[in-house]
């Protein structure tokens, strides 16, 4: 018998029993349940299973925190209580009638960038490497950096930038391409738009903005610019839904004798052309408007206040799901401006949480059964996964929580206080500073002790007040 199999028992009860379940999967880490009623959940009694390590509902999921040992619990779970598991992605789906426009918004744009974000860290990460060889005067008594006195680490620097434009300057493609995936339409189709944003035929918008004369395609009663839209994203995810929808109605009208001639045609070849002459421009214009406000509020003399604001809420948006439009916002900023200074203090939201689950470790070093749920979280918050850590702990006490959200902020206005730039998202924890452009990496660095010792000291300082009593008798 699996050591879980009384523990699925107890869970499938407290879910509501198999007639509750109407889609049930798993990730890396959870459980994810889509429930037909939530109110037959009990949380307290989920929660109280010795497996369970802490439960949220997010995406219109009530999602239960196993660990490393979900998988093997699954199967336990799926065999004792008939329920037959579905996907990822299945279960998304099912998910949907459990939630309202804005949290379908947030999780259609969650599922778009989920996977191209490898591919964004590690070009991240190079970025970060070529610029500590190439920029910082580091021998012959700070005058000569790394590229110039040794010929390898220059072939290196040089062979990197092939990576580095690949991912950042063609990222278009990838939204295009993942818009597809996710809607269900022809990928190639979505990949051969994204190629028809970043063509080298076409002259970059950035150039043009500088004022440089755009060629045109000459259709004799009217000219179309032929304007590139290189690193863009609102362009790209303007023409990725076009399309998409356009293949999904034709499939519907056209016949299926001829559809696989006339659909691909009669939906892409106008997209392009959309795009090109009215989605690109817009897109162009939404996302630099977008990212100057972001970019000023993070730079002008209220910097300070948005930045405590920021640190403070990130970690609550995390629990709404309304984190992942960051990252929209992220890339913006660096097509804009050449790097990030709002992912930094994402990074460090992440180390204050992890910070706040190590003090609770402190505080209960001789609970066995408390440290077996904080100490991976804790690594793993640092690794940049915060679910852990902040449901299986810190929201189940508040204090630490608080505590974390109020390290967050003071890191924060220190980080963009000092303006720390990142070259491009990264992992969102201790390695984070891999990411921050050579120049800033000190002030990051200070930055993320700020992170560990705040949360940590205020959790203990937290945790001999009322607030911590008020927990208790609840």
């Amino acid at each position: 018998m699996s050591n879980f199999s009384n523990d699925a028992k107890l869970l499938l009860e407290a879910v509501g029993g198999k007639e509750n379940i109407s889609a049930v999967s798993h990730c890396a880490t959870r459980l994810r349940f889509v429930l037909n009623d939530a109110q037959k959940a009990d949380i307290k009694k989920v929660e109280a299973i010795k497996s369970v390590k802490g439960t949220f509902t997010q995406a219109g999921q009530f999602q239960i925190i196993i660990g490393n040992d979900v998988a093997t619990f699954y199967n336990e779970f799926t065999k004792i209580s008939g329920v037959e598991g579905v996907s990822k992605d299945e279960a998304k789906v099912a998910a949907r009638q459990n939630m309202n426009v804005l949290q379908n918004l947030i999780a259609h744009l969650a599922e778009i960038f989920a996977p191209l974000i490898p591919a964004i860290v590690v070009g991240g990460l190079i970025l970060g490497f070529r610029n500590v060889i190439g920029d910082i005067k580091m021998l012959e008594g700070g005058t000569k950096a790394l590229v110039e006195v040794s010929q390898f680490w220059a072939g290196a620097h040089h062979f990197l930038w092939l990576i580095g434009e690949a991912i950042f300057h063609f990222l278009p493609v990838g939204i295009t391409w993942s818009i597809s995936r996710k809607m269900g339409t022809t990928q190639i189709l979505g990949i051969v738009l994204g190629l028809t944003l970043v063509s080298p035929q076409l002259l970059n918008a950035y150039g043009v903005a500088g004022g440089e004369a755009a060629p045109f395609w000459d259709f004799g009663f009217a000219q179309v610019k032929m304007i590139g839209y290189q690193a863009q994203v609102i362009p790209a995810m303007l023409a990725g839904f076009l399309l998409s929808f356009s293949e999904l109605k034709l499939r519907k009208v056209i016949p299926q004798s001829i559809s696989m001639i006339l659909v691909p045609l009669l939906s892409l070849v106008p997209t392009v052309l959309i795009a090109h002459i009215i989605l690109g421009p817009i897109g162009w214009a939404i996302g630099s408007f977008i990212s100057n406000i972001v970019y000023k509020g993070l730079t002008s003399t209220l910097r300070w206040l948005f930045a405590a604001i920021f640190g403070f809420a990130y970690a609550p948006l995390v629990i709404t799901g309304l984190h992942h439009m960051t990252n929209a916002i992220d890339l913006q900023l660096m097509s804009e401006f050449n790097g990030t200074n709002l992912w930094p203090m994402i990074a460090l939201s992440n180390i204050a949480q992890g910070s706040a689950v190590l003090a609770m470790i402190y505080l209960n070093k001789d609970n066995e059964e408390e440290k077996q749920v904080s100490i991976p979280a804790t690594i793993s918050c640092y690794l940049g996964v915060t679910e852990p850590a902040m449901f299986g702990i810190n929201l189940k006490y508040i204090y630490p929580f608080l505590a974390a959200m109020i390290g967050s902020s003071i890191a924060a206005v220190f980080s963009v206080g000092t303006n720390v730039m990142a070259n491009s998202i990264g992992v969102g924890g201790l390695p984070g500073i891999l990411s921050i452009q050579p120049q800033y990496m000190l002030k990051f660095a200070i930055a993320m002790v700020i992170a560990i010792v705040v949360p940590f000291v205020l959790t203990v300082v937290f945790s001999k007040t009322k607030m911590n009593k008020k927990q208790e008798a609840v």
